[in-house]
């Protein structure tokens, strides 16, 4: 088997995976891991679900692409749902985070076109946050080691810290078209920010007149216990972006609008396979069985009996500092050299993966057992014996 066809873009561990079930892999030489990446976030129902199995069978069966010219019956219901289970009015389906991304900052453009300032275009973006790696997603990437290679980058963009209230106040101005934010950053450290902060970026929002964007790629689809991340904050924004676990492993991406935000007119913005039947059937199979069946309303007693092992373990070997995050988006600042506890999960059989230098980030299928947790943490006991 070669390797050298495909792009150096990945740090990639040596290692090829063949096979999926439920939160297991097993690579090609039959070893045996527990996967608490996910897919970074993606599979929340684990690996080779009878419900994505069966949607995947009876779709393909019926239709898998048609062009957006034409409706289809799986986006129309797709969006029906992520309406019906949000505050919010429409959609746009796409393929991935970051084209979410993209198209909520082309909604929030057009819409501060639309209100006759032409000096307002400016959108406020968070330090330490991450949104993509295309040239839009990644100028609102406040990490400079995504952007200094890529330099320059689209301008009318202004960052400030996350949580700082009255930074955010002295930067807010009538030119201010949009706020990007993700309500817990996962790539930069698993940093949740605060419901205060929140509700100062909508009032804001309100008062000078501009889209509040929520990212919930990572955070969203049921990881922190509600199917939606602002459900869990109780502020509501303009713009929510979606991806990740929306189809449970096959591509997907959408931006869901309230009646504000909906600015974007035949010709504005386009997907060749957004909303495409195939990945929305899945979507939808997914959707009812972390709604209806049940797996969202166990993620909150999963995740307090998650954080008291963790906790536990740490009064034996105190290499946790802190636990951040909520539901089952997990981040462990350690004590200890992570990329080798890493490596040294990695080694046992358990796949995590880190947020920053500093943070371990723990990202379980959405319908991990407890008896896989407590495998987990005893993985963790061994590893930290032995550094």
């Amino acid at each position: 088997m070669t390797r050298e066809n495909i792009m150096h873009t990945y740090g990639r561990f040596d290692v090829t995976f063949e096979k999926g079930s439920g939160s297991r892999l097993f690579d090609i030489n039959g070893k045996e891991y527990i996967d608490f990446v996910s897919g970074v976030a993606v599979n929340c129902l684990g690996h080779s679900h009878p419900t994505i199995i069966n949607a995947i069978n009876e779709q393909s069966r019926n239709l898998i692409h048609i062009s957006n010219y034409y409706w289809n019956t799986q986006h129309s219901v797709l969006a029906e749902k992520l309406c019906d289970y949000s505050d919010h009015k429409s959609v746009f389906f796409c393929n991935s985070g970051t084209e979410a991304i993209e198209g909520a900052l082309k909604i929030a453009r057009k819409y501060g076109k639309m209100k006759g300032n032409p000096d307002k275009n400016i959108i406020i973006y968070m330090n330490n946050s991450f949104h993509g790696r295309t040239m839009g997603a990644l100028t609102v990437t406040g990490q400079e080691k995504y952007q200094k290679d890529f330099m320059p980058l689209m301008g009318g963009v202004r960052n400030v810290n996350i949580n700082d209230i009255e930074e955010l106040r002295s930067i807010f101005n009538k030119n201010v078209c949009g706020v990007i934010i993700e309500p817990i950053q996962g790539e930069g450290g698993i940093n949740s920010a605060s419901i205060e902060y929140l509700k100062e970026c909508r009032a804001l929002c309100d008062k000078q007149d501009a889209l509040l964007i929520f990212d919930e790629v990572q955070c969203g689809i049921g990881r922190l216990g509600t199917l939606f991340a602002y459900k869990k904050f109780g502020v509501i924004p303009d713009l929510i972006c979606l991806a990740k676990a929306l189809a449970g492993g096959l591509p997907i991406g959408a931006v869901v609008s309230n009646q504000r935000a909906s600015v974007l007119q035949p010709g504005d913005h386009g997907s060749t396979f957004g909303g495409n039947p195939m990945v929305c059937a899945v979507a939808n199979a997914v959707i009812d069985e972390l709604t209806v069946g049940g797996v969202i309303s166990a993620v909150e007693e999963k995740s307090k009996y998650f954080i008291n092992r963790l906790n536990e373990l740490n009064s034996n070997f105190k290499f946790i500092d802190e636990i951040r995050g909520s539901g089952l988006l997990l981040g462990l600042k350690i004590n200890l050299d992570v990329k080798n506890f890493i490596n040294k999960c990695f080694d046992k059989g358990l796949l995590v993966v880190s947020a920053g230098p500093e943070v371990v980030r723990l990202l379980p299928p959405l319908n991990v057992t407890i008896e896989e947790i407590d495998n987990v943490i005893n993985i963790f006991e061994a590893v930290v014996a032995e550094l």
